[in-house]
């Protein structure tokens, strides 16, 4: 059952008001009919009575010898039929309907109460009503069509009408109250995945409003607060620089032990990649233009300036549609990702570019431990890592949030895929 019931709030409440409607439909038929069944009643039982009465009048006063052609007219004329009661003739009574116990109720007290009605008699149907001349028992046969009432199509067709028309109204009110709350769903599964949607439309009914305004306002404070982490970021990191610099200086004057020198220089290089990881970060959202750049000539670019560093770094790389890029950002982008695989990977490292169903794909590739799906989303948040195989390496965690914030400003998706045979697969995606 929970299977059939939709989970969106769009077609619960559709759902709920079709079926509201149905029913109110279903109820005011029945008050109708509970209404109306009293006058139709009378009306049905009126019409028999009044044919019984013409035809036992009309039967009375005729000359014997005329009766069978006045009957001959009667039926020609009016389709009423009159039959003589027989010994042993089959009669089917009356079904135990509302409206025919009160036709018959009238009937018997307006001719009778010895009088009979049937629904066929001798397998003829119709409806059958009993009366005497003197001793004798006779059937007069009316046509059920003359009595009951037909319910004409086109009434039939207008009733569906006005409920399909219903039923639209009702879907199309519910949507424009569901639009607003899938709008602030949406954004919110956004920001959930660290990224900044754009403010919500303040549109709809005052709680709507209020509700999106309350939600602009918290996304506003977020980016600020975002700003601000980066500009601190920012700025103690650039304060760092100088006595790390001092430090370097120091370390090489000191005539200290090669082995011991040798660790502590490696020290400093590794706080001064996290200080750059830091300043990339603040810098990642802002300042930089935009401009026509080949994606495949930056990752050409970055891939030869590892290699002449004596890493091993695989192209594979394609012509394609020049975009317009911040072309620092990504060149940092092309270089974090390079930094991860040759620090997770250490071997297999290649870089791809190519064109793609009207998109620049970038894919980076190492045959490390790989991340597993479950962390992916959570990795690229800043100051994130593996509690495993991929965080025995150093760094801030900064890598990968750098690669988000740079892709989401160029409107493209980030994705970190296991490798075939092993390893990681970063594929960015770019619309052309």
């Amino acid at each position: 059952m929970k299977a059939l019931w939709p989970r969106s709030l769009l077609w619960r409440t559709f759902i709920l008001l079709a079926a509201l409607v149905l029913l109110t439909t279903v109820g005011w038929f029945e008050i109708f009919r509970s209404f109306e069944r009293e006058p139709r009643a009378r009306q049905i039982s009126q019409n028999l009575v009044s044919v019984v009465n013409l035809t036992r009048t009309a039967l009375i006063t005729s000359q014997p010898d005329k009766r069978r052609d006045l009957l001959s007219e009667i039926a020609e004329r009016e389709g009423i039929q009159v039959y003589p009661s027989e010994p042993g003739e089959h009669v089917v009574p009356l079904p135990d309907r509302p409206i025919l116990r009160l036709v018959s109720e009238t009937v018997r007290r307006e001719l009778g109460p010895d009088t009979r009605l049937a629904i066929e008699r001798n397998g003829q149907a119709g409806l059958w009503v009993s009366f005497h001349i003197d001793d004798d028992e006779y059937w007069v046969r009316v046509p059920r069509e003359r009595i009951e009432r037909q319910i004409a199509l086109r009434w039939l067709g207008w009733g569906a009408l006005a409920l399909v028309l219903s039923l639209l109204a009702a879907y199309f009110l519910v949507s424009r109250v569901n639009r607003p709350l899938r709008a602030l769903a949406q954004a919110a599964g956004a920001i959930g995945k660290g990224k900044f949607p754009d403010p919500v439309p303040e549109s709809g009914p005052e709680e709507i409003r209020t509700l999106s305004h309350a939600f602009n306002q918290m996304l506003q404070d977020l980016a600020r607060l975002d700003a601000d982490r980066a500009l601190i970021l920012a700025g103690v990191s650039h304060d760092l620089r100088t006595p790390l610099s001092r430090l370097r200086l120091g370390l090489e004057m000191s005539g200290a032990d090669p082995h011991l020198r040798e660790g502590m220089t490696a020290d400093i290089e590794e706080m001064d990649r996290t200080i750059n990881q830091f300043l990339d970060f603040a810098r990642s959202d802002g300042g930089e233009t935009q401009q026509s750049a080949d994606l495949a000539a930056i990752a050409a670019e970055v891939a030869e300036h590892y290699r002449r560093r004596g890493k091993s770094v695989a192209t594979e790389l394609s012509g394609v549609p020049r975009l317009a890029l911040q072309a620092l950002s990504m060149r940092r982008v092309v270089q974090n990702l390079i930094d991860n695989a040759l620090r997770y990977g250490e071997r297999d490292v290649s870089v791809a570019v190519r064109a793609e169903d009207g998109a620049v794909v970038l894919e980076v590739a190492d045959r490390g431990p790989g991340i597993p799906a479950a962390e992916v989303e959570r990795l690229k948040q800043p100051f994130t890592r593996l509690e495993v195989a991929r965080s025995d390496k150093g760094g801030a965690g900064l890598g990968l949030a750098i690669v988000e914030r740079v892709v989401r400003a160029h409107r493209g998706s980030f994705e970190l895929l296991a490798r075939e045979g092993g390893g990681l697969l970063a594929r960015i995606r770019l619309p052309s």
